[in-house]
C-alpha cells in the first residue's frame, strides 16, 4: 500500500499537509473526503478516523496519523530533505514556536470567525465527531484576532524573507494557509498597512507547491 493522504480540496487544514508532502517530493495516493456534504461523519470515514477530521495519512503499514503535527513529524523522519522543520535544536526550537503562533494566531483565528458566524456552519462551531454550537461573539473575536495576526505576520516578515529561521520551512507553510483562508471571511492584508506580509506572500506564490 502507497501512503495515501486523506484530502478535501476546499479545506485550509488538509492543504498544509498537500503543500508539506509537495515540498518533500513525497508520492502518495489521495482520496477526497466531501466535507461540505458531510461525508468525514459518515460511518465509512469513521472506520478510517473516528476523529472525523481531514487531512489523515494512512502509512503503508496502516498507521493512521489524524492532524498535520503528527504527519509532519513522521515525513521530517522519514524524509529529511529538505528539513521543514530545522536541523540544529535552536532551529527546531524557532519553528515550532512560529510555527504554532501562525496556527494558533492565525488558523484557529480565522476558524474561529468562520465556525462561528456562518449559517452554514451551524451546529459545527468546532471540526470533529461532536456538534457544537455557535457562540455569535466568538465570530465577532476571530474576526478581530484575524487582523491583529496581519499585523503580528506583518511586523515579523520586516527584513526577513521566512517567518521562522532564514530557510522556507512549516511555519511558512501554515502562515500561507492562515492568511489565504482569511479571503473566507473577508479578511486580507493591505497594501498600506501589510507590505511586508505582501512581498513575503508574493515570493511564496513562486513555489510550485502554493498552487495546491
Amino acid at each position: 500500500m502507497p501512503l495515501t493522504l486523506y484530502d478535501c480540496a476546499s479545506a485550509p487544514s488538509p492543504r498544509r499537509a498537500r503543500i508539506f508532502l509537495a515540498e518533500k517530493g513525497v508520492a502518495h495516493d489521495t482520496v477526497q473526503v466531501d466535507l461540505k456534504n458531510g461525508e468525514q461523519l459518515g460511518e465509512a470515514y469513521r472506520q478510517i478516523n473516528p476523529q472525523c477530521t481531514v487531512p489523515a495519512l494512512r502509512t503503508e503499514d496502516g498507521l493512521l496519523l489524524a492532524d498535520n503535527a503528527a504527519i509532519a513529524a513522521y515525513l521530517e523522519a522519514r524524509f529529511p530533505e529538505p528539513p521543514l522543520l530545522g536541523t540544529t535544536p535552536e532551529e527546531k526550537a524557532e519553528i515550532a514556536s512560529w510555527n504554532w503562533r501562525m496556527e494558533f494566531d492565525g488558523l484557529l483565528a480565522v476558524a474561529e470567525a468562520l465556525r462561528n458566524g456562518s449559517p452554514a456552519m451551524a451546529g459545527r462551531a468546532l471540526p470533529g465527531s461532536v456538534a457544537y454550537a455557535q457562540i455569535p461573539q466568538l465570530a465577532e473575536r476571530g474576526l478581530a484576532r484575524t487582523a491583529q495576526f496581519f499585523d503580528l505576520l506583518n511586523a515579523r516578515l520586516q527584513g526577513r524573507e521566512f517567518v521562522a529561521t532564514d530557510a522556507f520551512s512549516v511555519a511558512d507553510i501554515t502562515a500561507v494557509v492562515a492568511v489565504d483562508f482569511a479571503r473566507i471571511v473577508k479578511c486580507k492584508p493591505q497594501e498600506e498597512r501589510h507590505p511586508h506580509l505582501l512581498r513575503w506572500r508574493a515570493q511564496m506564490a513562486e513555489r510550485a507547491s502554493m498552487a495546491l
